[in-house]
């Protein structure tokens, strides 16, 4: 992989710059300086979570939670199929999740009532009922912020919090990734783009090499000011600063951060098991980061249309699988093999590199599609097609790892996928167990806006089949 250039001096204000998170505006040494005046060290194990978000709303009855013997206008057009765990059967379209079911649990039976993207997205990432429930800027901070803020004391040459998108969705409002009141210091450290691309390149972490020297002699004459203006400070607050700056180069010039982003250290066996796809190398990416020590790794799966694959005309952009959007069937066809190779790969590399137990894998959307397939005129095709609509009344994820027990199906719904018929759930619950993998109270809190201590989870319980 090259490494990003850079051109001109170097003085202390650019080499910050250099650091820049796109989607915050704030440069590293900012968002350390944030982190260490507000930070307070704690007991943390070693252990990561890496979420797989599929926004628009995955369709739990084309995946895993398929109703064979509902009425025709339930099921849909594919076939389950056994797994190697009795009991657990997935699409037909997704062979390999039949060969690995022992390595990861399907969780059935979560629900909420935020239908609408917006709401939804903030409904599930935050562990609240938003205040308004459309749009996608939170209220309260997203779960990956929240970790981030937790473990800011966690320095081990990495961001806590990493982000992988699409070019152009950086954004945090784009998913509802926002900190809220945390504040911008807790956003995602976002890595756009496709993986897969030779031309990939991970901005940020590395200065040019015609850099280094110039580099080294402007920090030693910063450090003979920074030693001065040390001997004048009485706050702490200097010595913050520069630790947040000594944090800013560190990332900059970190081998470790280097060689984490750095896929072509991987086997050519293990990209074509991952699938040479933005997928599939966004899933290896993550493993690699979370195997470095980044706490908290979210990469979005929503546009299967690239890396060569051509787009389909009665395809969508995401999981939207609305009948004006696409042809569920049709699309199913493309994504869910793509989709198939990409978390099978993940879920069993986690377990062949003997990561099951310091890293949580979670694989979900907002929520889940209308039991009831609906037909109408798609906007592409100019034809009636199939589709499912939105549905918060019932979804289905995939998790893994965290030392948890596997090969099992937590959770049921009624006999058309319509909602819940027994453990009922919500992303609460999901968000109790991650935080207990991470060693996370969930009673902590931190001021809002306003100086009122939030809890970081409302309520909400570990789920005891996973631990």
């Amino acid at each position: 992989m090259s490494e990003p250039r850079c051109r001109g001096p170097v003085d202390r204000r650019s080499f910050l710059q250099m650091g820049m998170l796109g989607m915050s505006g704030l440069s590293l040494a900012e968002l350390f300086q944030a982190q260490a005046l507000a930070g307070r060290p704690m007991e943390t194990p070693d252990t990561s979570v890496i979420f797989v978000w599929m926004p628009g709303g995955p369709p739990h009855m084309e995946m895993y939670d398929m109703k064979p013997n509902a009425p025709a206008e339930y099921r849909g057009e594919f076939n389950p199929i056994s797994t190697n765990v009795p009991g657990l059967d997935v699409c037909e379209l997704m062979p390999l999740h039949a060969q690995c079911a022992d390595r990861y649990n399907i969780i059935r039976s979560v629900a909420h009532k935020f239908a609408d993207h917006g709401g939804g997205h903030k409904r599930f990432l935050t562990g609240r009922d938003p205040k308004e429930p459309t749009g996608f800027v939170n209220d309260y901070p997203a779960v990956g912020s929240i970790v981030a803020k937790c473990r800011e004391h966690v320095r081990n040459g990495l961001p806590n919090y990493i982000s992988g998108t699409n070019p152009g969705r950086a954004g945090v409002d784009v998913y509802s990734f926002g900190a809220a009141y945390l504040g911008p210091s807790y956003v995602p450290f976002n890595v756009p783009g496709d993986p897969s691309d030779p031309k990939f390149q991970v901005q940020n972490i590395s200065l040019d090499d015609r850099l280094t020297d110039r580099l080294d002699d402007r920090l030693t004459l910063l450090t003979s000011f920074d030693q001065m203006r040390d001997s004048l400070d009485r706050s702490g607050l200097m010595s913050a600063v520069d630790d947040a700056n000594s944090r800013a180069v560190n990332l900059l010039t970190s081998d470790r951060a280097r060689r984490a982003f750095d896929l072509s250290e991987e086997p050519e066996e293990l990209k074509d098991r991952y699938g040479r796809h933005a997928w599939g190398y966004r899933a290896l990416l993550a493993r690699r980061l979370a195997e470095a020590g980044c706490s908290f790794v979210t990469m979005v799966m929503e546009n299967p249309y690239v890396s060569g694959i051509d787009f389909l005309k009665q395809g969508t952009y995401n999981w939207d699988s609305h009948a004006v959007n696409c042809h569920l069937f049709d699309d199913a066809k493309v994504r869910l093999p793509i989709y198939d190779r990409a978390i099978t790969a993940l879920v069993e590399d986690i377990y062949n590199r003997g990561l099951d137990k310091r890293v949580m894998l979670v694989v979900t959307g907002e929520f889940g599609r209308t039991p009831r397939i609906s037909s109408q005129k798609g906007t592409q095709t100019g034809v009636m097609q199939p589709g499912r609509d939105h549905w918060p009344n019932a979804m289905s994820m995939l998790v893994a790892g965290g030392g948890m027990r596997t090969g099992q199906v937590i959770g049921s719904t009624t006999p058309k996928g319509e909602e819940p018929m027994d453990r009922p759930l919500t992303p609460n619950d999901l968000w109790a167990t991650v935080y207990h993998h991470l060693g996370i109270d969930p009673e902590m809190a931190f001021p809002d806006h306003s100086g009122r201590p939030m809890p970081i989870l409302p309520y909400g319980s570990p789920i005891s089949e996973l631990l």
